[in-house]
């Protein structure tokens, strides 16, 4: 018996204001985080009183990618965009959970993942981290932090799974809220 063939690769990017388009056709899918705008851990206190509402994220973001601001990377099947992986310097989030910066620590974080719906469960989950990882180390980092959760989680499942962040050699440093593991990559 022969073992199935691999998925297609996908092929990353980091959102710029040049591939914004490819970004926003993502999120404005049928079944795409339009909900979120991958805005939810990074409003300042300020743009969460003076912007309270959902519709108000897609500027918010979008005038971050405009201003250079890394957001994250945009996954791509034949061209098409397909998914994303919110990872950024820590500091462009807001309190996520983790212990504090040690003196010369530039910790990033991997915030959320996105796949569109046809294409889960078919192995793209660990290339989506694996591009993670190899954008943060490329950009400086020197410590990649998560947020998964147990695969029974009822909630945060887009912040992934902590069995495929363990194969990957990150290690449980704490806990954010009650369903959250902080886990870390020294990079």
């Amino acid at each position: 018996m022969t073992s199935p063939d691999p998925p297609p690769a996908l092929t990353f990017a980091p959102v710029t204001a040049e591939n914004w388009s490819d970004f926003d056709a993502l999120f404005k899918a049928p079944g795409g985080p339009k909900h979120c705008w991958c805005m939810v851990w990074r409003r300042t206190p300020g743009e969460l009183r003076e912007h309270p509402q959902g519709r108000t994220r897609r500027p918010l973001i979008k005038s971050r990618v405009d201003a250079g601001e890394t957001i994250g990377l945009v996954g791509s099947l034949d061209g098409t965009p397909v998914a994303w992986v919110s990872i950024a310097p820590r500091e462009t989030y807001r309190e996520l959970g983790g212990p504090p910066a040690q003196k010369g620590e530039q910790v990033w974080s991997l915030a959320c993942f996105f796949l569109k719906r046809d294409l889960r469960n078919r192995g793209y989950g660990a290339a989506m981290l694996a591009a993670a990882i190899d954008f943060a180390r490329r950009q400086g980092a020197t410590l990649l932090e998560a947020y998964p959760v147990d695969p029974d989680s009822p909630s945060y499942r887009f912040m992934g799974f902590m069995p495929a962040f363990e194969k990957l050699g990150f290690t449980e440093v704490g806990t954010a809220g009650s369903r959250r593991h902080v886990m870390r990559l020294d990079l």
